[in-house]
């Protein structure tokens, strides 16, 4: 690290866990995030900030006003562009000197096995169910660790699911493929504007504690969260051994 390196990251390097071989860490890491809203922005802003040194960044929606209430990564001015290019000019205004990859796109499978294999770690942040199986199948495949995050109305959960362990469940341990589950939009059931901060926040922790090996991560528990009453809920999550997304991974 050079000499403004130091001094921009001081207060992480005085940490004892993290130090400067952790800062190195971060600063070697590749971090995806899947999708550029509600938890993306909290996320994106705390790994550009932390020195995550490649962040790619994909989202293929545009900035709309009804955005604004929460989605902390873009400005009024910045509506009609995509989000991805607004989330990247906040990201270089707080650290200009780390590779941010702007890809305005609605990944599919393949897409994701490609990029995917390319991450250290992968952070969810996007909204719908098909999205979220589809990262899960490629972190799973590829051994890539998820930090998945979700929140709508005063409801929140995150979790990381650690594909790289073999006692660790995947996402589709805890919500399986096949079972039907409702898809609820912001749009239509709305959200609390600090809850996807709160979450988000938590998001880029664990993405940062993965990189650096820096304490014990989520996997195998899903905490949630009831913000009217701002009480947490801690569930212990066990691998499904006939999951048909991991369980032929760790037989």
């Amino acid at each position: 690290m050079n000499d403004q390196q130091l001094l921009r990251y001081s207060r992480h390097i005085l940490l004892d866990d993290i130090d400067i071989a952790g800062q190195e860490k971060f600063l070697a890491a590749h971090a995806l995030i899947v999708g550029a809203g509600g938890l993306g922005s909290p996320v994106a802003l705390y790994l550009a900030s932390a020195g995550v040194g490649r962040i790619t960044l994909v989202d293929n929606d545009s900035v709309d006003l009804t955005n604004l209430q929460r989605q902390i990564l873009h400005t009024s001015d910045r509506i009609g562009q995509a989000k991805v290019s607004s989330g990247k000019t906040a990201m270089t205004q707080i650290n200009p000197d780390i590779d941010i990859v702007a890809l305005s796109e609605r990944a599919d499978q393949a897409r994701l096995q490609q990029l995917i294999a390319a991450a250290d770690v992968v952070i969810d942040c996007s909204d719908n169910f098909a999205t979220r199986q589809a990262i899960n199948r490629a972190c799973v495949a590829l051994k890539v660790p998820l930090v998945s995050g979700a929140a709508i109305q005063f409801d929140g959960q995150i979790s990381v699911f650690d594909p790289r362990s073999e006692t660790s469940p995947c996402y589709a341990c805890l919500f399986p493929p096949d079972r039907e589950f409702e898809e609820i939009a912001c749009s239509t059931m709305g959200v609390f504007a600090p809850l996807v901060g709160i979450i988000g926040s938590m998001q880029a922790a664990e993405a940062l504690k993965l990189i650096a090996g820096i304490g014990s991560s989520l996997a195998g528990v899903l905490l949630m969260l009831d913000a009217r009453s701002m009480e947490w809920t801690r569930i212990g999550v066990a691998r499904d051994a006939g999951c048909p997304v991991c369980g032929a991974q760790h037989p």
